[in-house]
């Protein structure tokens, strides 16, 4: 990754109507194409050879069910300060700072993408280096116990973007919608 003074990453998550992101360490719905979509925005790259990070908390990681832990075909990296054992290829730092600085000189990563939970999403809100959230608004209410945090509408600006589709999406009755804010 080139420029320091521009570590610029983003967000992504899943968020119901009550602002609800997930609930007892799993997420609270099963919604395919939305975890399809995830997939496919974390793990395509423009330039072959190169990968995308994931970065998570200690708590998301360890949600992940085991067979598909590491997420493939991206660089899994776990924040935490009390986790001290991460498989092979697994990278872990004390925090999010650190990771950031330290993704941006590794020359095999494209773009950096932070996947929860609430206390890493409340961070890369708060920083400016977090250039764009990806929302999946979903209309539903669900029983949660973690929520995606307030953000200031006035610092962020809905933006569309080619890959992502703009339409109302149904997946077993459960409607959703793809949005993405950029940081002005």
């Amino acid at each position: 990754m080139s420029s320091m003074d521009n570590m610029a990453y983003s967000v992504i998550a899943a968020v119901s109507k009550n602002g609800g992101i997930g609930y007892k360490g799993d997420l609270p719905w099963r919604i395919k194409k939305e975890m399809e979509y995830f997939n496919r925005m974390t793990t395509q790259v423009n330039q072959s050879g190169l990968q995308n990070a994931v970065i998570m908390g200690r708590c998301t990681w360890q949600s992940i069910p085991d067979k598909y832990r590491p997420l493939k075909g991206r660089k899994n990296v776990v924040i935490s300060k009390t986790l001290n054992v991460v498989p092979e290829g697994v990278l872990l730092y004390p925090n999010l700072k650190e990771a950031i600085k330290s993704l941006y000189l590794n020359d095999h990563i494209e773009k950096l993408w932070v996947i929860g939970g609430s206390g890493l999403y409340n961070e890369a809100i708060n920083d400016k280096n977090c250039k764009k959230l990806y929302i999946t608004k979903i209309d539903q209410e669900y029983l949660c116990d973690t929520f995606f945090p307030d953000f200031d509408l006035k610092e962020f600006e809905e933006i569309n973007e080619t890959n992502v589709p703009k339409e109302v999406q149904e997946d077993n009755g459960i409607k959703y919608e793809f949005k993405v804010f950029k940081r002005l």
